[in-house]
C-alpha cells in the first residue's frame, strides 16, 4: 500500500526520564529534569476522564482536571489515526470557571470509536492517561444500507474523476465543480478541509470525510500500482522570476512511465528542457519532479493535476489575486552592521506576501523581520546586522507579480578599522519616507474601495436592467397573446357552436378511450344550472398518466364545457377523442406541466369536423379552457392558479358570455400537441427518522407541493390505513402519520408514496427505563425517622431488561450489606436501610439505565436524634451594675428538630448551687437583670427539642458593675478632602469592654504642632462610624484621632491617621517621562523616569509611582509595588529568564493614578546584548600532549544572551569521546585518555543572536620517539664525513619528528651538538681533522623530547706531517677620523604630565664631536631643570616631571672639525 513518507520527530537532547506515580490510577508521570526547582512540579490528573459507552448520535464528552506548575498544556490524540478538529464533528474546549479540559463529540459516530490519550505537559514533565470511547451501534442494518450507498456514490464519483481514453489520458472536458472540489480535496492537508469546505458550499462535514476516506483508499490502491512512494507534495508556488513551480518528490516502478499535466480536466503541453519556448516545463532531478508555469498570467489561474499513466497523483488549486505593486522595493545601500528595509505598497490588501533573499525564501527569524501594516497594503522586510555577505537581490512576491531590487553592503574602507571588527549600529537605512508610503497606501485602498463599490453597482445595474428586459418580453408577448386571441374570437364562437350539437356524444367517446365508466359516460357532468367541474379520475396510474377530460353537462339552449386535466410527474398526455352518432365530434383537454416543461393538450373528432377545427385554432381553444396561468421566466415555465372551472349549462348566447373566467398562458415555444411535460407531485420535505418510546406518541410528516395529492402509507412494504392506535391525517400539503401509543410492534420501515414519488423513514422504538408517575411523587416526600429505627424506600419502574439498578446515599453507591439491603423483582426496587444514625441524613438517589438510556430519582432521609451543645465564645452585649447581657451560637445540629427552647442556669462564683432560670425560647441570647454589683456570674444552657435535650454548655465568669473600658477604634481613614472639610471614616474597637458603644470624640492636631484639640463639641458625642471635620484652614496639615465611649466611660485613642492637606482634591498627575531601561538580567530589570509635568488644573504634582509589568503570553498587569515609590527607578525582580515582557509605570497622587506610560517595545529578561568576546588575555593556541595523558583546554568569555557554544575538530563536530562542559562565561573541552589520533585543531564557536565569535588551538597528542636505525659514516670530500642513518618507526605518525647528531672526538673527549632540526636522514660533518678519532650520535626529537642514541663507529683520517710556515701581513696606517653621525636618531615621545620623560640618541664622529641639546631652537646644556650626559657617545636628555611648557620641539647638534649632524624630535605632553 502506498503511503506518505513521515518524518519523526527529534527526541530532546539533554532531558532526563523519570517515571513517577500519580495518585490516580492509571496516569503516568514523566519528569524530564533531573530535579524540580523549588516551588514547581510536574503535571498530574486530579480528575482522569472516564471510559464511556454511549448510543450512537448521541453527545459524548471527555472531561479532565489537571494540576502543576507552571500550569500545563493538555492535549488530545487518538490510537488510530488523528482527531479531526471541527464543530460538527470533534472539539476541544477548557472552562476557566471548572478548570475543566473536555474533549466533546456533538454527534458521535461509529468511526468516533477508539481508544484516546490526554497529555498534560509543561516545562518539567508530561502526565499522561488514556480512555475507551465504546459506541452502540443503532439500527445496524440500516446503517449498513447507508454506509453501502454511500460507499457505491464514492466509487462513482471516484468514476466520473477518473474517466479516461485508452492511451490513459483523460477525455477533454471542462472539470465541473463537484469534480473539482473531490480532486482539491483529496491532495489537501487536513487542516485546509474547512476552508475547502466553506469555499465550495460544502455543509455536511462528516459526511464528506467518509466519501472521501472511501476515496482516498482507492485512489492508494490505483497509486501503488505505479509508484512506489511519494512525499513532499507542494503546492503551487509562485517563485521571483515570474514562474510558479508544483514540487514533489516520487519513485515511479517503472522510469518509463507516462506523467501529464492537466488544468481544470485539460491535458496541457510540457516541454522536458529549461530552454524550449513551452509554458509549461517539466524538470526531473533523482526523484524529484518540479513542473513550472513561466510567464505568469491570470488565465493560468485553475486546478492543476498530475497523472501518473491515467492515475491523478496530485491536484492543487492556484489562485491568482488581483493584485499590483504601487511602490516597488527600492535598492538600498546600508553600512556594515546596520540594519536595512525594503518597502513595497500593494493595490490591494494582501495578509501576506513572499519574500525572497539570493532565491531563498525567508521568513521571521533573528535575521529577517516581515512586517505588515493593519491595512494589508504596506509590507516591509527588515534586514538586520547587515554584513557583506548578505548583499545580493532581495524580491518580493505578491500573487503572480513580483519586483527585486538590491541590497549593497558598504564595507568599511579605512585599512585602520578594517582590521577591528565594527560595533553594531542602530541605525536603519531604507527607512525615512514611511509618510509618503501612508499616503500612497491610503489612496491605493480609496481606489480599491471605490473600483469594489463601482462593481457592486455594476452588479445591480445589470440584474436590473435583466429584469426589466424580463418584464418588457413578457409584457410583449402577452400583448401578442391577447391581439391573437381577439382576431380569433368569432372562429371560437363558431367551433364551440358546433362542438355543442355533438356534445354529449364526445363526452361519451372520450369517457371510453380514459378508461372511465363502462357505460361511456362522463364521471363528471354538469345539471342545470350547476357548476360542473373536470375529473382527472380517469387518468391512468403510472409514470405516465394521460389528462382526464373535463366534466360536460348539457342543456336547453347551448352546451358549455369545463374542467381540466391534470398530469403527473414525466410526460402527460392530454387526448380526448370521441365520435358522434352524426360523425361529427368535440373534445377538449388541457395537461399542465411544472417548472421547465411545456404543456399541450389536444381534442380529436371523427367526421369531417376534425380537419375543420384542428390546428391553429384548436390549440387556442385549448388554451383557453386550461385552469392554471403559465407565466414565462426566462427559460422556465411556471404554473399560476388559473381561473374558475366553467360553469355547468348555461342559456343561449348568455351561456358563452357568462362562461368561467380562465387564466391566459405565454408559451416559451411553439405547441407540441403530441407531449405534455408535467413532473407532478414533488416532496417540499421528506420523512425523517424518527425514534420513539414505548407507550408515548409518535408522528412522523412530510409535505408535498400539492394539496389536492392523495398517497398511500406503507410499513415495511404493506400498505397501512388509519386504525385505532393509528392515525394516517392530511392537513393541505403535509400528511402525517401519528402512532398514538407505541408499542415493539411499531418499529419498522415506513413510506409514502403519492403520483409516483416516495420518501420513507425508519421509526426505531426504544424502551428506556421510566417510573410510575404516583409512585414517582410519593418518592420525592421526604422521609422522617428517629435514630435507631429503619427506613424503607420503593419505587416501581419499567423498561426493557437488563436494567442496572443503582442506589446513592449523598452520591456514594450502597449495596447490600449490614445495615443495607437492597432488593430488586420485576418492575420494582426497594432499599431498606436499618439501626440509623443521625449522619446517615442526606439524599437518597435511584438510578435505572439499560440500553436505551437511564433515569434518576432523588429523596430525602431525615434521622433525628438529640442536638449538640450550644456553640461559643461568648459575645457580651452588656455588663453593667445592674445587667449582664450576652449571646451565643446556635448548635452545629440541631438534631433534625426545631429549636424549642434554651434551658439556663446560673451560678454566683463562689457558691457551689445553680440556680435554674428556666426556658427562655429558642433566641441563643440572654438578658440577667437580677445581678449584684461587683459579683461575678457563671451561666450553663442546653438546647431543647421535641426529641430530647443537648450536652450543657457552660461560660466563663462574667462580673457585673466594674468599670471596663473600650479599646482603641482603628486609625481614622480620609474619605475625602477639600479646603473646608475633611471627611473621616473608622471601625469600632474589636474590645468594647463588655458594654454596648455608645459614641465616640474626635480630635485633630495640626502638623508641627504637640496640641490636639477636640473636634466635636464635649456634650454631644460622635453617633455614627464617620464625621466631616469643618473646623479647618485651608492649606494645612491635619492629623486626626478618635476614641471609643462606652458605659464606663471613654477609651483609648486610636493611633493617629495620616496628615491630609485641607485643600480641594487633586487632578491626577500625567504621564511619566523618559521611561527607559538602564539595566537588565536574567532575572531583575532596571527602569528610570523623569516626573511627569505639572499642569495647573489639569495635573497636579505626582506623589509615587507604581510599576507594573504584563507577561506577553497574559492580559492581566502585575503590579510590582504594592505601595507607592516615591523614587524615579525601580528595578523589578523575580523575573523568568529570557521571558517576554511589557512595562508601564503609573504616576499617582492624593487626586488617583494617572495614565500608564509603556515602554515603546517589550523587554526580554536577558542582559544587554553583548557579542561573543573571549575575555582571556593570552589564549594558547598550541598544546602538546603525552600520549594516554587527558587534555583539557578552558575557554572563557562572556556573551548575552546566553549564548550556544559549539566545539569542532578539523571543522566537524566533535566525537562523543570528548567532554564539554559549559558554564556560566566560561567552556571547556576534556580529553581523558589522548590518542594520537586526537590531534587536530580544536575550534570553539560561540553564538548568539548579536553575532559570533570563534577560536582555534592545534591539540597535538604524542610521545617520546623511537631511535633512529643504524648510523654509516662515508668520506665524499676530504675534511668531512657524511652521516646517514635509518628512520626512525615514528616519523611517518610525526610531521614535527626531526633528528639532532652530536659528536665526540680523542682531543676533547666530550660530546656537543653538531646539528639539530635534521628533517632528513643524511648531514655531513664538516672541519674533521686528520689524526683525530671521531665518532657520532644521532637521536630522534619531537615535541616530546628525545629518543635514545644511535651510535656511530668510530672514525680516523691519519694525519700527514709538513713543514709549518708563518708569514706576517704587511700593516697599514688607518685613519679613523670622521665627521658626526647619528647612529640611534632621537624618537617621538608622548608622556603624561607629571612623569618623567627620557631622550636618548647615539653619535659617532672622530674627533669627538660637541654635543648641544635645544628646545625650541633654545640650548639647554646650562638649563639646571634638564640632566644632560654624554657617556661614549650615547647622549641622554631627563626631564623629571613633564609640564605642559616643555611641549615643543628637541633637536641634539653635533659638531666637530670635520662636520656638523643634528637630529630633532617632538614631546607632546597629555594632561
Amino acid at each position: 500500500m502506498w503511503k506518505k513518507t513521515k518524518v519523526a520527530d527529534e527526541t530532546a537532547t539533554g532531558q532526563a526520564g523519570i517515571k513517577k506515580k500519580s495518585k490516580v490510577p492509571g496516569v503516568m508521570i514523566t519528569q524530564i529534569v533531573e530535579e524540580l526547582p523549588e516551588g514547581k512540579t510536574t503535571p498530574d490528573f486530579t480528575r482522569k476522564p472516564i471510559a464511556l459507552t454511549i448510543q450512537e448520535g448521541k453527545f459524548a464528552y471527555f472531561k479532565a482536571i489537571v494540576v502543576g506548575d507552571p500550569t500545563p498544556t493538555v492535549t488530545w490524540s487518538r490510537a488510530n489515526g488523528e482527531i479531526m478538529f471541527h464543530p460538527d464533528v470533534c472539539q476541544q474546549k477548557y472552562n476557566e470557571a471548572s478548570n475543566e479540559h473536555t474533549l466533546e463529540f456533538p454527534k458521535v459516530a461509529p468511526e468516533d470509536a477508539d481508544t484516546y490519550k490526554c497529555f498534560a505537559t509543561n516545562e518539567y514533565g508530561r502526565a499522561v492517561c488514556t480512555v475507551v470511547l465504546n459506541i452502540i451501534e443503532v439500527g445496524f442494518s440500516k446503517t449498513k444500507e447507508r454506509q453501502k450507498i454511500q460507499s457505491l456514490d464514492a466509487t462513482e464519483l471516484r468514476k466520473t474523476l477518473k474517466t479516461r481514453n485508452p492511451d490513459g489520458t483523460r477525455q477533454e472536458k471542462t472539470m465541473d465543480e463537484q469534480e473539482k472540489v473531490w480532486e482539491i480535496l483529496l491532495s489537501a492537508e487536513k487542516k485546509d478541509y474547512d476552508r475547502i469546505c466553506a469555499d465550495y458550499g460544502i455543509t455536511d462535514f462528516r459526511g464528506m470525510l467518509k466519501k472521501l476516506s472511501e476515496m482516498k483508499k482507492e485512489r492508494e490502491e490505483e497509486i501503488a500500482q505505479f509508484i512506489s512512494h511519494i512525499r513532499t507534495l507542494k503546492p503551487v508556488e509562485v517563485k521571483d522570476d515570474d514562474c510558479a513551480t508544483i514540487e514533489l518528490d516520487m519513485e515511479l516502478l517503472d522510469s518509463g512511465s507516462k506523467i501529464f499535466l492537466y488544468k481544470d480536466g485539460i491535458m496541457v503541453p510540457l516541454s522536458k528542457e529549461d530552454g524550449e519556448a513551452k509554458k509549461h516545463n517539466l524538470k526531473q532531478v533523482g526523484k524529484k519532479y518540479v513542473f513550472t508555469i513561466k510567464n505568469l498570467s491570470k488565465e493560468d489561474a485553475g486546478l492543476y493535476s498530475v497523472d501518473v499513466e491515467g492515475v491523478n497523483v496530485f491536484s492543487t488549486d492556484f489562485k491568482v489575486p488581483e493584485v499590483d505593486f504601487a511602490v516597488k522595493i527600492q535598492e538600498v545601500k546600508a553600512e556594515e552592521r546596520e540594519d536595512a528595509l525594503f518597502q513595497c505598497v500593494l493595490t490591494a490588501p494582501m495578509n501576506e506576501i513572499k519574500w525572497y533573499g539570493k532565491s531563498a525564501l525567508l521568513t521571521n527569524n533573528e535575521k529577517h523581520e516581515i512586517i505588515v501594516s493593519e491595512d494589508k497594503l504596506i509590507h516591509k522586510l527588515l534586514v538586520r546586522d547587515c554584513l557583506p555577505l548578505d548583499s545580493g537581490i532581495y524580491a518580493a512576491v505578491a500573487g503572480i507579480k513580483s519586483c527585486n531590487a538590491w541590497l549593497v553592503v558598504e564595507v568599511e574602507k579605512d585599512p585602520a578599522k578594517k582590521a577591528k571588527k565594527a560595533g553594531r549600529k542602530t541605525t536603519i537605512a531604507g527607512a525615512g519616507n514611511d509618510e509618503e508610503l501612508m499616503k500612497v497606501a491610503k489612496e491605493q485602498q480609496e481606489r480599491y474601495q471605490k473600483e469594489m463599490e463601482e462593481k457592486i453597482e455594476l452588479a445591480k445595474k445589470a440584474q436590473s436592467e435583466k429584469g426589466l428586459a424580463d418584464a418588457a418580453a413578457r409584457a410583449q408577448r402577452e400583448a401578442e397573446a391577447e391581439a391573437k386571441a381577439a382576431a380569433k374570437a368569432a372562429a371560437k364562437a363558431a367551433a364551440k357552436a358546433k362542438k355543442a350539437a355533438a356534445g354529449k356524444d364526445g363526452a361519451v367517446r372520450k369517457t371510453k378511450k380514459k378508461g372511465s365508466a363502462p357505460d361511456g359516460t362522463s364521471e363528471a357532468t354538469g345539471e342545470g344550472e350547476g357548476v360542473g367541474a373536470g375529473s382527472a379520475k380517469g387518468g391512468a396510474k403510472g409514470g405516465a398518466a394521460p389528462g382526464a377530460a373535463g366534466g360536460a353537462s348539457t342543456g336547453a339552449h347551448g352546451t358549455g364545457g369545463g374542467g381540466a386535466g391534470g398530469g403527473a410527474a414525466g410526460v402527460t398526455a392530454g387526448v380526448a377523442g370521441s365520435s358522434g352518432r352524426d360523425g361529427s365530434g368535440a373534445a377538449s383537454g388541457v395537461g399542465a406541466g411544472l417548472k421547465g416543461g411545456t404543456t399541450a393538450g389536444a381534442g380529436g373528432t371523427e367526421g369531417e369536423d376534425l380537419e375543420e377545427y384542428s390546428g391553429e385554432e384548436y390549440d387556442e381553444n385549448s388554451d383557453e379552457d386550461s385552469d392554471e396561468d403559465i407565466e414565462v421566466k426566462g427559460d422556465r415555465i411556471e404554473r399560476g392558479k388559473g381561473g374558475e372551472g366553467g360553469e355547468g349549462e348555461q342559456r343561449g348566447e348568455e351561456g358563452e358570455e357568462k362562461g368561467g373566467k380562465r387564466g391566459k398562458r405565454v408559451r416559451a415555444g411553439p405547441l407540441v400537441p403530441e407531449t405534455v411535460i408535467d413532473p407532478g407531485v414533488h416532496f417540499h420535505a421528506g420523512l425523517s427518522d424518527c425514534k420513539a418510546i414505548i407507550g408515548e406518541a409518535a408522528e412522523i410528516e412530510c409535505k408535498v407541493s400539492s394539496e389536492e395529492c392523495v398517497g398511500i402509507w406503507y410499513k415495511d412494504g404493506a400498505e397501512i390505513q388509519s386504525s385505532e392506535n393509528l392515525t394516517i391525517s392530511k392537513d393541505g400539503c403535509f400528511h402525517r402519520l401519528k402512532i398514538h401509543k407505541v408499542t415493539e410492534e411499531n418499529a419498522g420501515k415506513y413510506k409514502f408514496e403519492a403520483d409516483g414519488r416516495k420518501t420513507e423513514s425508519e421509526i426505531v422504538v426504544e424502551d428506556p427505563p421510566r417510573f410510575d408517575t404516583e409512585e414517582l411523587e410519593a418518592f420525592k416526600t421526604a422521609v422522617t425517622v428517629k435514630k435507631g429505627h429503619k427506613a424503607t424506600f420503593k419505587l416501581s419502574y419499567s423498561g426493557r431488561e437488563p436494567t442496572k439498578v443503582q442506589w446513592y446515599l449523598e452520591g456514594e453507591e450502597l449495596s447490600s450489606e449490614g445495615n443495607i439491603n437492597i432488593e430488586t423483582l420485576d418492575g420494582s426496587s426497594r432499599l431498606l436501610l436499618m439501626k440509623l444514625q443521625r449522619k446517615d441524613s442526606g439524599e437518597i438517589k435511584i438510578k435505572l439505565k439499560n440500553e436505551f438510556g437511564m433515569i434518576e430519582a432523588v429523596s430525602q432521609l431525615n434521622v433525628l436524634d438529640k442536638p449538640t451543645p450550644p456553640l461559643g465564645p461568648l459575645e457580651i452585649v452588656e455588663a453593667s451594675s445592674s445587667v449582664i447581657e450576652f449571646k451565643w451560637r446556635p448548635p452545629k445540629d440541631s438534631g433534625g428538630c426545631k429549636i424549642q427552647n434554651y434551658i439556663l442556669e446560673r451560678q454566683q462564683v463562689g457558691r457551689n448551687t445553680w440556680k435554674k432560670v428556666g426556658p427562655i425560647g429558642p433566641e441563643a441570647k440572654y438578658r440577667d437583670t437580677d445581678v449584684d454589683h461587683g459579683r461575678r456570674y457563671c451561666y450553663r444552657f442546653r438546647v431543647e427539642t421535641e426529641i430530647g435535650t443537648s450536652e450543657l454548655m457552660e461560660t466563663e465568669d462574667i462580673q457585673a458593675g466594674t468599670k471596663a473600658y473600650p479599646g482603641p477604634p482603628s486609625t481614622p481613614k480620609v474619605a475625602s478632602a477639600f479646603k473646608d472639610c475633611i471627611n473621616l471614616t473608622w471601625s469600632p474597637p474589636a474590645d468594647t469592654g463588655g458594654t454596648s458603644i455608645l459614641g465616640y470624640t474626635l480630635e485633630k492636631r495640626k502638623k508641627g504642632s504637640n496640641l490636639w484639640g477636640q473636634v466635636n463639641p464635649p456634650n454631644e458625642i460622635i453617633k455614627d462610624k464617620g464625621f466631616a471635620v469643618k473646623d479647618v484652614v485651608e492649606g494645612l496639615e491635619y492629623e486626626f484621632r478618635v476614641s471609643a465611649i462606652n458605659g464606663s466611660g471613654t477609651g483609648e485613642f486610636s493611633t493617629p491617621s495620616e496628615f491630609v492637606f485641607a485643600r480641594d482634591p487633586k487632578k491626577p498627575p500625567g504621564k511619566v517621562l523618559d521611561l527607559k531601561v538602564t539595566d537588565s538580567t536574567y532575572t531583575t530589570l532596571s527602569l528610570s523616569w523623569n516626573k511627569p509635568k505639572d499642569i495647573k488644573g489639569v495635573e497636579d504634582e505626582a506623589k509615587g509611582y507604581f510599576v507594573e509589568i504584563r507577561p506577553a503570553e497574559k492580559t492581566d498587569w502585575d503590579r510590582c509595588n504594592s505601595n507607592a515609590i516615591t523614587m524615579t527607578s525601580y528595578t523589578v525582580k523575580g523575573m523568568k529568564s529570557m521571558a517576554m515582557y511589557w512595562v508601564r509605570v503609573i504616576a499617582t497622587n492624593d487626586g488617583g493614578e494617572g495614565e500608564p506610560q509603556e515602554l515603546a517595545n517589550y523587554i526580554l529578561a536577558m542582559p544587554p546584548p553583548v557579542r561573543p568576546r573571549f575575555t582571556d588575555a593570552k589564549i594558547k593556541s598550541f598544546m602538546i600532549v603525552r600520549a594516554g595523558h587527558s587534555a583539557r583546554f578552558t575557554v572563557n568569555f562572556e556573551a548575552s544572551p546566553w549564548p550556544e557554544v559549539i566545539w569542532l575538530k578539523d571543522g566537524v563536530p566533535v566525537s562523543k569521546k570528548v567532554t564539554i562542559s559549559n558554564a556560566e562565561g566560561t567552556s571547556q573541552l576534556l580529553i581523558p585518555s589522548a590518542e594520537r589520533t586526537d590531534t587536530g585543531i580544536y575550534t570553539i564557536v560561540v553564538k548568539n543572536i548579536v553575532g559570533q565569535e570563534t577560536f582555534s588551538i592545534e591539540i597535538r597528542v604524542t610521545d617520546e620517539p623511537k631511535p633512529p636505525g643504524p648510523v654509516e659514516l662515508d668520506e665524499n670530500v676530504p675534511g668531512t664525513v657524511t652521516i646517514s642513518w635509518t628512520a626512525s618507526p615514528d616519523e611517518k605518525r610525526d610531521d614535527r619528528l626531526h633528528y639532532m647528531v652530536t659528536k665526540r672526538d680523542s682531543v676533547k673527549r666530550t660530546w656537543h651538538t653538531i646539528a639539530d632540526r635534521v628533517f632528513n636522514n643524511k648531514f655531513t660533518a664538516c672541519n674533521i681533522m686528520p689524526g683525530r678519532e671521531y665518532q657520532f650520535r644521532v637521536y630522534a626529537k619531537n615535541d616530546m623530547g628525545s629518543s635514545k642514541q644511535s651510535e656511530s663507529t668510530k672514525w680516523l683520517i691519519p694525519a700527514k706531517k709538513e713543514k709549518f710556515t708563518v708569514k706576517m701581513p704587511e700593516s697599514k696606517a688607518c685613519d679613523l677620523r670622521c665627521p658626526p653621525k647619528f647612529l640611534v636618531p632621537l624618537k617621538m615621545h608622548t608622556a603624561p604630565q607629571g612623569y618623567e620623560c627620557y631622550m636618548t640618541c647615539a653619535i659617532k664622529g672622530d674627533p669627538t664631536p660637541h654635543v648641544t641639546w635645544l628646545c625650541n631652537n633654545i640650548s639647554l646644556n646650562t638649563n639646571t631643570n634638564y640632566f644632560i650626559s654624554n657617556t661614549c657617545g650615547v647622549c641622554s636628555l631627563l626631564i623629571l616631571r613633564v609640564g605642559s611648557k616643555d611641549t615643543g620641539e628637541y633637536k641634539v647638534a653635533a659638531e666637530n672639525a670635520l662636520g656638523r649632524a643634528e637630529s630633532s624630535t617632538k614631546l607632546t605632553v597629555r594632561e
